[in-house]
Order: C-alpha cells, then sequence, then structure tokens
C-alpha cells in the first residue's frame, strides 16, 4: 500500500515538499523513492554478533559528527564496555564530556566532568532549543533510531523477509541515506531551495539536513578507509548496537529454548510412543 505523502521530520531536519507535474497530479507518491539497498552485517541473523571494532568507529563517528545535532539520551556512558572498553576508558570517555548537574547550595545548576554512570548529554539544553537551531524539527534521538527509521517491504515482501530472518532494515535505510545525498533528482521532480534531494529519504524527495558526512572527515587509526560509505555503515551499526544492546544475549537464548523445545518435543513422542506400544488399538 502506498503510503501517503507528508512533511514529517527525520533525522533531526524537516523534509522538504514533493513539486510533481501537471500529468502526475493524480498519482501518490510513495517514498523512499529508492529502496535502501540491503547490505552484510556482522550482527545480522539468528548467529550473527557484533564487530567491536566496528562499533568503536562508529562511537568515534557519532562522537565527531552526528552528536552536534542528534542526542543520545537512553545510552550511558557505563553501556561502552560493551564495546571493549575497560573501566578507565569508559571512565575517561565520559570524563571528556560537561553533564548538567544540580541544583547546588545556591540553587543552581552547573556542569562538572561526566561520570559512567552518566547518560550523553544532549547538545541542546532542550527540544525548542534545538528545533530553533535547525531550522524549526529538533533533530531526533540516536538511542532508538536505528529501529524506529525501518522501511517497511510491503506486500508479499515481508512475508519472505520472515523466511529469511531480515532484520537490518534500520541500518540499511541509515546507511543509504547518509550515503544517498549527491544524485540527481528524476525528471519532473522539483527540489525546494534550501533542501538536499535524497532518494532514500522516507518521508519526501528532499530534506534540509546537509550531507554530514564527506571522505576523510573522520580519521581512524585502525587503518580502515575513512569513505563516506564506510562512516555510514559503521554509524548504522553503533545504532544499531545503541537500539538494541542486549541483541546477542536475546539471540542466545532463543537458540537455547529452540534446542530445549527440540529435545522436549523428541521426549514427549517417544514416551507416547512407549505408553501406547502396551494397549491393543
Amino acid at each position: 500500500m502506498r503510503r501517503l505523502a507528508a512533511t514529517l521530520v527525520s533525522l533531526g531536519f524537516a523534509a522538504a515538499a514533493l513539486a510533481l507535474p501537471a500529468s502526475a497530479a493524480d498519482e501518490i507518491p510513495h517514498f523512499p523513492l529508492k529502496d535502501p539497498p540491503r547490505l552484510i552485517w556482522s550482527f545480522a541473523g539468528p548467529f550473527g554478533t557484533w564487530n567491536k571494532a566496528q562499533l568503536q568507529r562508529g562511537l568515534q563517528v557519532y562522537t565527531e559528527v552526528c552528536s552536534n545535532c542528534h542526542s543520545m539520551n537512553l545510552v550511558s556512558f557505563r553501556n561502552l564496555s560493551a564495546l571493549g572498553y575497560s573501566e578507565a576508558q569508559v571512565a575517561g570517555f565520559a570524563a571528556d564530556h560537561q553533564v548538567q548537574d544540580g541544583p547546588n547550595d545556591q540553587g543552581e545548576m552547573f556542569k562538572r566532568p561526566g561520570k559512567p554512570n552518566d547518560y550523553f548529554p544532549a547538545p541542546f539544553a532542550n527540544e525548542e532549543a534545538a528545533a530553533y537551531a535547525n531550522g524549526g524539527a529538533a533533530p531526533p534521538d540516536f538511542s532508538t533510531i536505528a529501529k524506529a527509521r525501518a522501511v517497511e517491504s510491503g506486500f508479499p515482501g515481508f512475508i519472505f523477509d520472515v523466511f529469511r530472518m531480515y532484520t537490518t532494515q534500520g541500518p540499511d535505510y541509515v546507511h543509504a541515506l547518509l550515503t544517498g545525498y549527491g544524485q540527481k533528482p528524476p525528471k519532473g521532480v522539483a527540489v525546494p531551495s534550501g533542501t538536499y534531494y535524497n532518494p532514500y529519504f522516507h518521508s519526501a524527495v528532499s530534506l534540509k539536513m546537509p550531507p554530514p558526512l564527506s571522505d576523510g572527515l573522520v580519521k581512524y587509526t585502525d587503518g580502515t578507509p575513512e569513505t563516506v560509505d564506510q562512516y555510514a555503515r559503521d554509524v548504522a551499526a553503533f545504532q544499531m548496537w545503541a537500539a538494541e544492546p542486549h541483541m546477542m544475549e536475546r539471540k542466545r537464548t532463543g537458540f537455547v529454548v529452540i534446542i530445549f523445545l527440540i529435545i522436549f518435543t523428541s521426549l514427549i513422542y517417544l514416551t507416547k510412543k512407549a505408553v501406547y506400544s502396551r494397549i491393543e488399538h
């Protein structure tokens, strides 16, 4: 089913309206204009695992680029130990951030270095300030965006996705959006001034957020290519971890439950045969 076009907010900036030619006035546009490419992720599938090196790079991209506009209010510094950091490294990372605390004895709020049990500080004091600084729309929080921005496959695609255990719609969308800038709009599509065409944006034909990434913007120390594509992959994986940090535990628990059910079903079947084999039919 085609979704009705609307001017919504995604990744922190207002969407731009889609202008259609007169011949297509009766057509209902379907967004995104292009489906996000499906990538291969280390955490995909029932036996997938986190690539901690990639998550650390994604944290670096978020810290140096995305955190200037986007908050991560549901993630605390101590959670970063799951990325392979030691307690000292987590404490040092937290201390590099200034968090608001208080009130003090004078009843005033104050800033202090972060502690491991603090949450990532937001870049703006409140939602109104964030909206005012970003064209009238507050940038969304990144804590669960990898789950909230998943693009639906529609019918009958979602049926095949169930059998293929496709659960990475969110990271695929984030990667596609971050790498989808710079393409030429299709014929007959007008892009409003001051906006950026992106065929993977799930709410409209363009958005006000300028391209946030460029080659060489973030310096990696492990020799990983410093490209827009790599940055997008790393930050998308990090966002998926932030949205579902206990994914690996859930998968392990699910695997154990399935094995238990198989063994339990087999025992029930053998018990039934043993009992009813002595009864005449």
